[in-house]
């Protein structure tokens, strides 16, 4: 009976790790045109989108896939420089629901996005700057 028990423990295990995997921003229904009004109204005061174009806080044109402190001509503060972290999708989400809380010591005073769809939404357009 033990046997069955743990297969059955082992199985339930896998079931909720699947489930926790697919509950990120991934699994949500992200519109790229709402991501951008989110930036617009969340992000832009400091972001630009244009390549090369840092403002306060440095270009988000193709963030996605890119290092943390690697957009050449920012001032980024120690702790971003060696995060050493890639902007993915699940990075990006964490990150933009509590910036010090996945980077400690970053220089960005955002309090973050609390919305899991406005997150993924805004994740969605910045993955469409290439």
């Amino acid at each position: 009976m033990s046997g069955r028990i743990a297969r059955v423990a082992r199985t339930v295990s896998v079931c909720g790790t699947l489930l926790t995997s697919l509950s990120g921003p991934a699994v949500l229904a992200a519109d790229a045109g709402a991501g951008k009004s989110v930036f617009q109204s969340s992000c832009s005061i400091c972001h630009s989108v244009q390549p090369g174009q840092n403002k306060i806080g440095p270009t988000l044109f193709g963030v996605v896939g890119r290092k943390t402190g690697a957009v050449p001509g920012y001032s980024y503060s120690p702790a971003n420089e060696g995060a050493n972290l890639t902007w993915d999708a699940a990075t990006l989400d964490k990150y933009l629901e509590s910036p010090k809380a996945v980077i400690p010591g970053t220089k960005m005073t955002y309090g973050g996005i609390k919305d899991p769809a406005k997150r993924a939404d805004l994740i969605a357009y910045l993955a469409t700057l290439k």
